[in-house]
């Protein structure tokens, strides 16, 4: 596992001991920043049941200026901090070890207000949607956020979550990604679609 683009480009990144996390494949990786960037005029990232943080750190090595990561597992905040110091973005980079949802009512209490937000939580969990909600609610997304759900291929997640589209969905075997953003940069997008 290794950072594939940007100026952390090449540097490898642990994987969490055990078996309860599962990275995003390098091929997975490649083919959702080439969808949503592939690189960033600064912006700040939420990656959500970070893991090894590799999506996170992926954004920074991109152009992101700014990355949260959350995770519950210590052993994943343990291979966060690692990996970030390894991939040299740790100046870059809060970490906490919170419940996803608790986390973001933290964040909602400091009027944090995210650029891209990955959510790959266990397959298992099927609420990202709800998660997704809280945000909007809350006001946590920029105007031009894109959010990424990473989920199994078996599970659909609704064309609409309040305020948001989905705007691509890719399986790659039993893994899914479903891209979300607000409905009116569908629409811009589509204009300019149009007229070029």
């Amino acid at each position: 596992m290794r950072v594939i683009s940007g100026t952390a480009r090449g540097r490898s990144l642990k994987a969490v001991p055990g078996m309860n996390t599962r990275p995003t494949t390098d091929k997975v990786k490649e083919a959702l920043f080439s969808m949503i960037g592939p690189y960033f005029d600064g912006g700040t990232v939420l990656d959500l049941f970070a893991g090894t943080g590799g999506l996170g750190i992926e954004a920074l090595s991109r152009g992101i200026d700014h990355a949260v990561f959350i995770d519950m597992d210590p052993k994943a905040i343990e291979t966060i901090k690692h990996n970030v110091n390894a991939a040299r973005v740790a100046e870059k980079a809060e970490i906490f070890r919170n419940d996803a949802k608790r986390a973001l009512k933290a964040m909602a209490k400091r009027d944090m207000k995210f650029d891209l937000v990955f959510m790959d939580p266990p397959y298992r969990m099927t609420d990202a949607d709800e998660m997704l909600t809280t945000m909007l609610e809350q006001e946590m997304l920029s105007e031009h956020a894109i959010i990424v759900i990473e989920h199994d291929s078996n599970h659909t997640y609704p064309e609409h979550i309040g305020s948001m589209t989905c705007f691509r969905n890719a399986k790659y075997g039993e893994i899914a990604l479903s891209l979300y953003k607000k409905k009116q940069d569908e629409q811009e997008d589509r204009g300019e679609e149009l007229s070029s």
